[in-house]
């Protein structure tokens, strides 16, 4: 049933954005350098922030000087990195949350802009895989439940960002995105079909208000080296369960390109999915080939 799925499904937070706690960078890490105070005196909100891609995010934008709202059903999870990022001299907050409520959103993009003063950046990082099935042995309830958080979920994050940016003429919103989004993957339908909907509103984010100030992109970083991979590879499904550890980035690596795509510097990649996959997206944000 429904309220099994999403039990569940707060075991799996991300399938990109839940990470080994051991891979987690401190907030004083060496890249931080050239880029402290980037984002002084703007407001960030991360979705799916209690490890993994969302608490790197969040300290990795904290550190660069923006105030972060940490959103996730776990609420003593993200109240830790919150804690962390504060004992670093970062400005946190943690807001527990269901993405799949857009009334749960709505009051965190307001308690987000009541504590800090406004809305500059939003990453949409929440998402779940589970169950792993194929399209004829799959639930119906938990196929739709996944829609909820990696769809619905994203649209719900927009919809309350959208008029607080568009009162102050600018935003930037970053969704996660996948390669699951353009290419099939087996066991994955509602995976892969949801990722291709959240492709879809990048787009429709930059058709509809770019003229406005809004900047909304997609970042399809790969294999993310993740406790969900880890459940992945028991699945022995499609080749994504046979990856080897290694093959997997750092959750601090999609941080680094979330910080560049938040930044000035990525104008140019606005209603674009970017790909971290490739050379050049690497050596563009920065990071050292793999």
């Amino acid at each position: 049933g429904k309220s099994v799925f999403r039990h569940v499904g707060f075991l799996f937070q991300s399938l990109e954005g839940l990470g080994d706690i051991a891979d987690v960078q401190d907030v004083g890490d060496e890249r931080s350098g050239s880029k402290m105070g980037e984002f002084t005196g703007q407001t960030a909100i991360i979705t799916g922030a209690s490890r993994g891609i969302g608490a790197a995010a969040a300290r990795r934008l904290a550190e660069a000087g923006a105030a972060v709202l940490l959103l996730a059903r776990s609420g003593e999870e993200i109240a830790s990195v919150a804690d962390e990022i504060k004992a670093a001299g970062g400005r946190a907050e943690a807001f527990p949350c269901d993405v799949a409520s857009y009334e749960a959103v709505e009051a965190a993009v307001a308690h987000g802009v009541a504590a800090f003063g406004g809305l500059d950046i939003l990453v949409n990082n929440a998402g779940v895989i589970a169950p792993v099935a194929r399209l004829a042995d799959t639930d119906p309830t938990a196929w739709s439940d996944a829609f909820d958080i990696n769809l619905k979920g994203v649209y719900h994050g927009v919809r309350a960002a959208l008029p607080v940016m568009l009162a102050r003429g600018r935003g930037v919103i970053v969704n996660i995105s996948s390669g699951a989004a353009t290419n099939p993957l087996e066991g994955w339908s509602h995976y892969c079909a949801s990722k291709a909907g959240a492709l879809m509103l990048t787009r429709m984010i930059d058709k509809e208000y770019a003229a406005s100030g809004i900047r909304a992109v997609g970042l399809s970083p790969g294999t993310v080296a993740t406790e969900m991979q880890r459940v992945i590879k028991t699945s022995g499904v499609n080749p994504v369960s046979r990856l080897a550890w290694e093959d997997h980035i750092s959750p601090e690596d999609v941080a680094e390109a979330i910080r560049y795509l938040c930044g000035d510097a990525a104008a140019d990649l606005a209603g674009t999915d970017f790909s971290l996959k490739t050379p050049e997206g690497r050596a563009r944000v920065g990071l050292a080939p793999r």
